[in-house]
């Protein structure tokens, strides 16, 4: 990983976390519940503050820091531990009707990298940019909160509910 993307301990940063191939694993509800709870554990168990985030079909934005120790080293366990829980819930599930195509997919991806051995979900890079002010944060923030709406996927952001704009959204954030 270059120098210029790694983190430092308790500076918030704008991460995206992609599904290989662009997959749209979170089209369905089971994975985004996955993500969420996984989330929550972080921010209960790995001192891990979100600030914004948004799930996309595809991919997730967040605002985010760690207070103490690194950001991109909670959010590779995140990436590992939610992977094999993805996996587990398409092997299982009898609804997933993409089930030999997304097994494929992921198959596919770690065949062409050798440190992974069955799949690979998630890709490797979390893209982290520091916020270094109060302006860039809100930029950030808005960025993510438009996702859904510049997909039309709703008219208005609060309308998102896998969203930190949504008021009834199941992850809450932390103030910044």
């Amino acid at each position: 990983m270059s120098s210029n993307r790694k983190t430092s301990p308790d500076e918030a940063y704008f991460v995206t976390l992609t599904i290989m191939g662009w997959v749209d694993l979170f089209s369905r509800e089971c994975y985004r519940r996955i993500v969420v709870e996984n989330l929550q554990h972080c921010q209960r168990h790995e001192s891990l503050e979100i600030f914004a985030y948004v799930i996309m079909s595809n991919h997730i934005h967040m605002i985010a820091r760690r207070n103490g120790a690194d950001l991109n080293e909670v959010l590779g366990r995140f990436k590992s531990y939610t992977a094999k829980k993805f996996i587990t819930e398409i092997e299982k599930s009898p609804l997933e009707s993409r089930k030999s195509w997304l097994l494929s997919q992921f198959k596919h991806f770690a065949a062409t990298r050798e440190q992974y051995s069955n799949y690979h979900v998630w890709n490797y890079e979390n893209y982290p940019t520091l916020l270094y002010s109060h302006e860039v944060f809100m930029q950030k923030r808005e960025y993510i909160h438009m996702n859904p709406v510049r997909a039309g996927i709703v008219v208005d952001v609060t309308h998102y509910l896998y969203s930190s704009a949504s008021p009834d959204s199941p992850l809450k954030v932390d103030e910044f």
